[in-house]
């Protein structure tokens, strides 16, 4: 009987009972900067026969 109370306070804790569901909040833009990325790569095979 002690572990069924045990498993039953367990399922209720990891259930979410702290209260009831909150939206989350909204995500934060990041500032515009300066910063430019730019590259170029290339990939093949080459064969000599």
């Amino acid at each position: 009987m002690k572990w069924i109370a045990i498993l039953a306070v367990a399922a209720v804790a990891a259930c979410g009972v702290d209260g009831p569901p909150e939206r989350p909040a909204p995500p934060r833009t990041a500032p515009e900067s300066n910063i430019s990325i730019s590259g170029h790569a290339t990939m093949g095979v080459i064969t000599e026969l």
